[in-house]
């Protein structure tokens, strides 16, 4: 990708934008006055410092500020010869990826008191859709047997994706020291659970051998939903926000091996 190609990827986010404009015009800002002055969650700012991170650098106070590269980004900024082009419509493949990974929805975490509600209905139809199938919550997986009664299998819903976010919200911590935004990661990740919350009332009017294909399918879109709930939520570009939703996969498969779940 040639400098002018990247310019544009990253410039084409007015969040982006001001970011540089801001830096370009008082030199350096720190974190929290830079939050205050987009408006924006914890997460979202983080994610786009680490998307603008070749262009910037911090100071001993921990203040950021532009490098050489990101001066020469200021400069054609407000050239404005690249400002015509960085409003042009998307293409339908790339407003259909948006919408798959509810980008849209998660944008609108940055005030996360707004859309908990809408979170805790997502867990509330996922946790009674387990106990009405009678189909025990495994996280990513379900058990079509259940010995548990009605209320134990729609807590164990609860409890399975509550876990996920605590266990989450610590492996991002330790690996990218991101702090803060806890409420907005609750909220992303309860609407990310949205493909598993709906799997039980597939598999109510399918039998389970015609379910399960259902569910490799809202599998796969649980890890993608959840890779944009860790970007949004605590701000990491989406390549280190898929390896973390490859993890939590991966020992949830590990423990179900273990205990002859799977």
């Amino acid at each position: 990708m040639d400098e002018q190609s990247r310019y544009y990827t990253l410039l084409r986010d007015p969040a982006r934008r001001k970011i540089i404009e801001i830096l370009g015009e008082t030199e350096k800002i720190g974190f929290k006055e830079l939050k205050q002055t987009l408006g924006l969650g914890v997460g979202t700012v983080y994610y786009h410092l680490d998307m603008l991170s070749d262009y910037l650098t911090q100071d001993k106070q921990r203040k950021y500020r532009l490098n050489d590269s990101g001066r020469l980004l200021y400069k054609s900024l407000k050239g404005g010869s690249m400002l015509g082009t960085l409003h042009i419509g998307e293409t339908f493949s790339r407003r259909l990826v948006k919408w798959l990974f509810l980008v849209p929805l998660f944008a609108k975490t940055i005030r996360p008191l707004r859309l908990l509600p809408l979170s805790l209905v997502v867990l509330v139809l996922g946790a009674l859709g387990s106990a009405f199938a009678s189909s025990l919550s495994l996280l990513f997986f379900y058990s079509p047997f259940t010995g548990y009664q009605f209320e134990a299998t729609a807590l164990l819903y609860f409890f399975n994706w509550v876990s996920l976010f605590f266990f989450s919200d610590l492996v991002i911590y330790v690996f990218f020291r991101r702090i803060g935004g806890d409420l907005q990661l609750f909220v992303c990740v309860g609407i990310a659970s949205f493909p598993m919350a709906l799997f039980p009332y597939v598999y109510m009017f399918f039998s389970y051998e015609v379910a399960r294909y259902f569910l490799f399918l809202f599998i796969v879109w649980s890890v993608v939903l959840l890779s944009s709930a860790f970007s949004f939520g605590k701000g990491l570009r989406l390549d280190r926000s898929v390896v973390v939703s490859l993890l939590v996969f991966y020992l949830n498969v590990v423990v179900l091996l273990v205990f002859g779940l799977l």
